[in-house]
């Protein structure tokens, strides 16, 4: 009964802090999967507006490592990578109505873990650069 027990205290741990997490490029890397780091807004203002708020935002907190788009079913998003403070950083800018422009931040530590704090400090600096 005592290994039984031991086991699935040790199955739960493992499980808990090993596995993989999705990117906003899409992409999997290692992590804890069920960490929050993912802040999202919406703002009524055109993509390309946003996007280079965005853009300018990484840049000046940081490095701007990577810019990307993708298609995913009717609409098309672009995102953004960067680093800051060695964390790990993603933005996707897309459009959710014709006016209507939807950014997601996301942000993880060096370990895999999520960063809600900076994700949710980088999105406020964007909207304050669309002011």
């Amino acid at each position: 009964m005592k290994k039984l027990v031991v086991a699935a205290v040790l199955a739960v741990v493992v499980m808990s802090g090993a596995g993989c997490y999705k990117t906003k490029e899409g992409r999997y890397r290692a992590g804890m999967p069920f960490s929050k780091d993912t802040i999202e807004s919406r703002y009524e203002r055109p993509v390309e507006q946003v996007y280079q708020a965005a853009k300018a935002t990484l840049e000046f907190n940081g490095a701007l490592t990577a810019e990307g788009s993708t298609a995913s079913g009717d609409t098309a998003s672009r995102t953004l990578t960067g680093s800051v403070n060695k964390r790990s950083l993603w933005v996707q800018v897309d459009e959710v109505e014709p006016r209507i422009t939807r950014v997601q931040v996301q942000a993880r530590k060096s370990a895999g873990r999520g960063d809600v704090d900076l994700a949710a400090e980088i999105d406020k600096q964007i909207a304050l650069r669309l002011r």
